[in-house]
């Protein structure tokens, strides 16, 4: 983005004997950081030139040759300006005329002043909007670039100057990569961050280290990825937690903050051959080959804000979810149910949406984006793709939570329920068997994400979604799904 800074801006700003106003230190700092460009009208140059005092008159010069000059800027029309009631009679009005025009012409994003004059004009003019005072442009940058941080139970962010590198948990990265120390400090350096999980001795026991950036070429034919991307530059689970679903939650906290940020693509690289677990792990949430860098793989995800349209009809419902998750079907091709949850079973399947935290959390079940619900439910009918809506009971008594299905089943043995969710359940063994000396419907799932604002049993009953207690697993129509979401 250019923005054009007005005479009155730099000019106090940039002299010494004056302390620079913080916002339009902001703006400055945010415009360097992210790769906008501040520029001065030629218009200013004259401005600077009627200074009968030479002496200030060099200094100003001299500062304003810090910002780049619009090129080629556009020629007033003078009469359009006077049938708007503009007046070019003095110097002042000159400048402030050819700033302004400059905008109105598009040869700029925005123009930041202070003055109320040319603020009045863009309002005759039509450009009121792109016409911003210093703490305005200074605010929008902020929320423009803002970087949303993800917070998990079970993982920390730390910088990577926080972490020791001298730990033997890096040994066989150093070992796969001779370079990894310097380029590890050299990451610290630039601020780099990591989302880390520390065992029960707060030992360092995985970490994924990570990275934004922009169109970035990532393939050794010149592949590139456009606009803003998230890179997994490090990806290591120790052997010691393997079997907490560790793997999976990095990849929650990765997926979480690309869409706080709206970062519309991930990728990451791993030596082929190398590491079958994760590049298993990354297919199966949408990763997919790209291409080759300097010997590695190169895997990418695609993360759309709103993914295309015609894709659709090309996947199925279950499909459309791995390649774009958290995104899911919601047509009238998919069912939607409404799944009652104990506030207990609540608390360790999702422990990321609970109004209080408990203080030491573990459950490798609620690391995992992959899960299982058991129940007795007499329904039929459930299918891949389909829509679960998670109710929390008794307490909350509100629906929180959004899943797909994977697969739905009903077993009476044991064992054969045991062997399917012993990796993502959060029942006991003997909880197992004892619900099998029923027949049990056994649901496995991809949380896809919760509800900013949960949606209260009171708002179901007189939208009259439901019409009585929610005790057992229910399906509801596309309407009332649709009135859901949009409430």
């Amino acid at each position: 983005m250019r923005i054009l800074i007005d005479t009155n801006i730099f000019i106090p700003l940039e002299d010494s004997s004056n302390v620079l106003d913080e916002s339009f230190s902001e703006l400055v700092r945010l415009a360097g950081e992210n790769n906008h460009q501040i520029l001065a009208h030629p218009s200013s140059l004259d401005d600077i030139e009627r200074d009968k005092d030479e002496e200030r008159k060099k200094i100003r010069l001299s500062r304003i040759r810090k910002y780049p000059l619009l090129e080629n800027p556009p020629t007033v029309d003078l009469q359009a300006l006077k049938n708007l009631g503009f007046i070019d009679n003095k110097d002042n009005d000159r400048v402030d005329n050819d700033i302004l025009w400059a905008i109105y012409k598009d040869a700029a994003n925005i123009l930041v002043t202070e003055d109320r004059g040319i603020h009045r004009k863009a309002s005759i003019l039509g450009v009121r909007g792109r016409v911003h005072y210093i703490q305005q442009a200074a605010q929008s940058l902020k929320r423009l670039h803002k970087t949303v941080h993800v917070s998990l139970p079970n993982i920390k962010e730390k910088s990577l100057h926080q972490i020791d590198l001298k730990n033997n948990f890096f040994d066989s990265l150093r070992d796969d990569y001779i370079e990894f120390n310097e380029w590890y400090r050299r990451s610290s350096r630039n601020g780099r961050k990591a989302w880390v999980y520390e065992d029960g001795s707060n030992q360092l026991g995985a970490i994924l280290i990570y990275k934004e950036e922009n169109d970035e070429i990532v393939t050794d034919d010149n592949k590139a990825i456009p606009g803003r991307v998230l890179k997994i530059c490090t990806f290591k689970v120790g052997e010691d937690v393997r079997g907490r679903k560790i793997g999976e939650l990095f990849l929650k906290a990765a997926f979480r903050y690309a869409t706080a940020n709206k970062i519309e693509s991930i990728y990451i690289t791993m030596r082929q051959g190398k590491h079958e677990f994760l590049e298993d792990l990354c297919v199966d949430f949408g990763f997919y080959k790209y291409g080759v860098c300097k010997g590695d793989s190169v895997y990418i995800k695609d993360h759309p804000i709103d993914p295309p349209k015609d894709v659709e009809n090309t996947l199925n419902a279950l499909e459309y979810h791995k390649m774009y998750y958290p995104h899911f079907i919601r047509d009238t091709s998919v069912s939607k149910y409404i799944v009652p949850i104990q506030p207990a079973y609540h608390q360790i399947l999702f422990p990321d949406n609970q109004q209080q935290l408990r203080l030491f959390t573990y459950s490798a079940v609620g690391n995992a984006i992959k899960q299982a619900y058991l129940c007795h439910a007499r329904i039929g009918g459930i299918s891949p793709g389909d829509i679960l809506l998670f109710y929390r009971s008794k307490d909350r008594k509100a629906i929180t939570s959004i899943g797909i299905v994977e697969t739905a089943d009903e077993f009476n043995d044991a064992d054969n329920i045991i062997q399917l969710v012993s990796k993502r359940t959060v029942y006991s063994f003997d909880e197992i068997v004892d619900m099998a000396e029923k027949r049990t419907k056994v649901i496995l799932f991809r949380l896809s994400m919760h509800l900013r604002h949960p949606i209260k049993y009171d708002w179901l009953l007189k939208e009259r979604i439901v019409n009585g207690a929610i005790q057992t697993i229910r399906k509801i129509s596309n309407d009332s799904f649709e009135k859901i979401i949009s409430e």
